[in-house]
């Protein structure tokens, strides 16, 4: 008689444990989930545009209601002048162009985590997604009101310069400006749900902060250091510089900004992963 192995299922079984102390990102466990990640941004464009009756069309006309608002209300009431040579509409669209992104990126980041509140208490997945996905959806917005942006730059009699190849590093800083801010944003709605309320009307005063639809040129030196600490200002300043190609890029006030960025972007995540245990507890 002859015996024969007998083959036993072994059981593998994952532990997860919650991170401990302020780890920062785990970039291998966010690209194994990046098809989460594609998910959760494919939903949000689609919500975005479901049961409307325009679509995408809203992704151009909202810079352009706004600037022609600018335009009627900055540029022609109150006197408001743009950067020399550059019509003032070309002016307010460039800088609302990349802030209608910024700002809706923000928003979306914020609350975040209550809107996959679903995903977050049932399944496990890197947290950092949720608010990553936020700030990359509304990247399929700025394509298209970028498109607007080159029609009036050739409408009102201006050229594109090869600097504007470096646009998209700015509108990345612009990503990353509106994800530091978010992951902050979106731990500390999880507990105060006030934070959602509060964003939109902060985002709204912020955008006055920022030369979005007015010049700084006329900030004395004291003034655009103080100027500099928000991240967005150096950033809009050299996006606007990249499309328009007019006058020349601030090292310092972006160096700043970029600066404050990076000690926002550094303690947020740290933030985030140290709290993101009690995520599915208190959400």
């Amino acid at each position: 008689m002859t015996s024969e192995p007998v083959a036993r299922d072994k059981a593998i079984t994952t532990v997860i444990e919650a991170p401990r102390g302020w780890a920062l990102l785990n970039f291998r466990e966010l690209w194994q989930f990046r098809e989460l990640l594609w998910m959760l941004v494919m939903r949000d464009i689609k919500l975005r545009y479901k049961q409307t009756v325009l679509g995408v069309a809203w992704a151009i006309l909202q810079p352009l209601v706004a600037m022609v608002v600018f335009t009627i209300i900055l540029s022609g009431a109150a006197g408001v002048s743009s950067a020399p040579g550059i019509p003032y509409p070309v002016y307010s669209y460039s800088g609302l162009v990349l802030w209608f992104y910024f700002s809706s990126a923000l928003n979306n980041a914020s609350t975040s985590m209550v809107t996959n509140k679903v995903l977050v208490s049932k399944v496990y997945f890197p947290r950092l997604i949720a608010p990553f996905s936020s700030i990359v959806s509304p990247l399929f917005d700025l394509v298209f009101a970028m498109s607007i942006l080159i029609v009036l730059i050739y409408a009102y009699g201006l050229r594109l310069s090869w600097v504007m190849v470096f646009a998209p590093l700015f509108i990345l800083a612009a990503a990353l400006c509106a994800g530091a801010f978010g992951v902050w944003l979106a731990a500390l709605n999880v507990g105060y749900r006030d934070i959602g309320y509060a964003v939109p009307i902060v985002v709204q005063l912020w955008m006055f902060l920022t030369p979005t639809v007015y010049s700084p040129a006329h900030l004395s030196t004291t003034l655009r250091l103080i100027y500099s600490l928000n991240p967005m200002a150096g950033i809009m300043i050299a996006f606007r510089w990249s499309m328009l190609h007019r006058g020349s890029v601030p090292w310092g006030v972006l160096g700043t900004s970029l600066g404050v960025l990076f000690v926002v972007l550094v303690s947020g995540i740290a933030y985030f992963k140290r709290v993101e245990r009690t995520f599915a507890d208190v959400i």
